[in-house]
């Protein structure tokens, strides 16, 4: 995939980002920052393009045109159905930007529904985990963040964009387990707010995990498939073995300590803990390359229901 490719791809995935408008002021500033730190990972002027699509100066119909080959094509409209899922199931002017989108690049509508339909059987997996011990005690919870993130980073080595869109709801699971065993029953609704408050967005969270994978070659086919993704893992970020574990433990002393932290005190235990995290990434890249090439893609949505 060249330059331009990946340029129309991230172009698109921008558009996709805003298509429904229902983007709070948290959510704008984290997709901004992620277009601006994924500048530094080519020679893409990314943060151009946030403005480009935010102020309107570029079309869809011409982003769609400088896609050539039927694979940068189909990848194009996958990383923008899961955009347009990873915070949740698609709205009325989300579903409308994709048909558009479709219908701009002459995707097949069968291939390119049943694509849209898995996206959306994994967004709308209830919070709650199939079977969990309702209680766990502070070790038996450290070993199920570690445990998380170890398959969130896993996931991250995988070239389909699926695999990357998994990881937000295997988050929100994981904090789900942690209140409920601290007394909590948590909704999606709660769950997508704490993780905002600590600094996790949904949609840019996304964002700079496909972006990296897109402008590392790693995402899609164009990565030589899983061995290809795991070879060049040190191209990625590596974020979401980190913003697991960093979540998972500010979300055991947010519970533990009956929810009585403050936003700023959320924020710089989840900074610190961030920082700790990335220092436990290499020490854990095999467990994450080992679990990696156990992980059925053709199974991703009975994994993620069973949290």
């Amino acid at each position: 995939m060249n330059g331009n490719e990946q340029q129309a791809v991230l172009t698109l995935c921008l558009m996709a980002a805003f298509a429904d408008g229902g983007k709070d002021e948290r959510e704008r500033a984290e997709i901004k920052r992620i277009a601006d730190s994924l500048g530094g990972a080519g020679t893409l002027n990314i943060a151009a393009l946030y403005q480009d699509v935010l102020l309107k100066r570029v079309s869809l119909a011409a982003a769609a045109a400088s896609l050539e080959s039927p694979e940068s094509k189909l990848l194009a409209y996958e990383m923008a159905v899961c955009v347009c899922d990873a915070d949740g199931t698609q709205s009325e002017a989300e579903r409308a930007f994709l048909a558009e989108l479709r219908a701009a690049l002459g995707l097949d509508p069968g291939q390119a529904q049943a694509y849209s339909a898995q996206a959306e059987s994994i967004a709308a997996v209830h919070v709650a985990p199939a079977a969990y011990a309702a209680t766990l005690s502070g070790a038996e919870l450290d070993k199920t963040i570690l445990d998380a993130s170890i398959v969130n980073g896993a996931l991250e080595l995988l070239p389909e964009s699926l695999a990357t869109m998994a990881i937000i709801p295997l988050q929100m699971k994981l904090v789900y387990r942690i209140g409920k065993s601290h007394g909590f029953e948590l909704d999606r609704g709660h769950i997508k707010d704490f993780l905002a408050t600590v600094g996790v967005g949904l949609t840019s969270q996304y964002l700079e995990q496909a972006g990296r994978k897109l402008l590392g070659g790693l995402l899609g086919k164009f990565g030589g498939g899983l061995l290809g993704g795991i070879g060049k893992q040190a191209v990625s970020s590596g974020m979401s073995f980190a913003s697991t574990y960093a979540l998972g433990h500010v979300a055991k002393r947010y519970y533990a300590g009956g929810r009585t932290l403050s936003t700023q005190m959320l924020q710089e235990a989840f900074s610190a803990m961030l920082g700790e995290a990335k220092g436990l990434q290499s020490h854990y890249l095999p467990d994450m390359q080992a679990k990696a090439r156990t992980l059925d893609t053709a199974k991703l949505v009975e994994m993620v229901r069973a949290g």
